[in-house]
């Protein structure tokens, strides 16, 4: 059986039938140091290092020990899902999550996912990387440790964000090249609102506005490129959007 764990939403670790839910974590400081050590289970990671995670500036005095009970903790809920009472290691002031190889994690999945759709559609082949988009999309879209603040936790939000946004990029290419037109223009609006300067996104939405037969609001869409990247950035679109409304404004 896969191990499957879920950084996102509710964190949670799923070895065949065995479920270990968040709620049955040691807190918000154990659902935190479990998904620290699952994302970083490549390397060892220091006791400082989680302890700056965990309390920041204001470390406790018994900071240390507070950090042994959590891992305790821990090791007793992942055995509770029949995982071994050595899949979390400790060594020289250092803890490292030792899980099976084909361990599957929410977070990782999105990010390959991503990357196999946007090399379908580099290579031409949009309809290939249908599911891979949506994938990403889908984990991409949930919140990510939410209540956490630390530098850590903040990073892997914004990484996640930047996933979920080049998800929906490439469904929109995805999307028109199914023929599903309406969904892709719902998916350039929606990342032109996460993304207000984003200008692949506008250039796509001009494409499949286009391909529904509506030129003036595509036209409009450059206008809109040209306003927001003028009051936001000061500079006028890029040769490449406006190659796309030139296109537009002699076809």
């Amino acid at each position: 059986m896969t191990v499957r764990i879920y950084l996102t939403s509710r964190v949670r670790v799923e070895n065949g039938d065995l479920l270990l839910d968040e709620s049955a974590l040691p807190g918000r400081q154990g659902r935190l140091v479990l998904a620290y050590l699952v994302a970083e289970r490549t390397r060892p990671v220091s006791r400082d290092e989680l302890g700056l995670e965990l309390w920041g500036d204001e470390v406790p005095d018994a900071w240390e020990k507070g950090l042994m009970a959590i891992i305790s903790k821990l090791r007793a809920a992942l055995r509770s899902v029949g995982l071994p009472g050595d899949t979390l290691q400790t060594a020289f002031g250092c803890y490292q999550m030792m899980l099976p190889h084909d361990t599957w994690v929410d977070i990782e999945d999105a990010a390959t996912a991503v990357h196999a759709a946007e090399v379908a559609i580099a290579a031409g082949r949009p309809l290939d990387g249908y599911g891979w988009a949506y994938v990403a999309y889908h984990i991409g879209r949930r919140p990510f440790l939410l209540g956490e603040d630390g530098p850590w936790a903040s990073r892997r939000r914004a990484a996640l964000r930047e996933v979920y946004l080049r998800a929906l990029e490439c469904a929109i290419v995805c999307d028109a090249a199914n023929g599903d037109l309406a969904e892709a223009i719902q998916a350039a609006e929606d990342l032109i609102a996460l993304e207000p300067v984003r200008e692949s996104a506008y250039q796509r939405l001009m494409c499949a506005l286009a391909e529904t037969g509506n030129r003036a609001e595509a036209i409009k869409v450059y206008e809109r490129c040209r306003r927001v990247l003028g009051e936001e950035l000061g500079v006028p679109p890029s040769a490449q959007t406006r190659a796309v409304y030139e296109s537009l404004i002699l076809g």
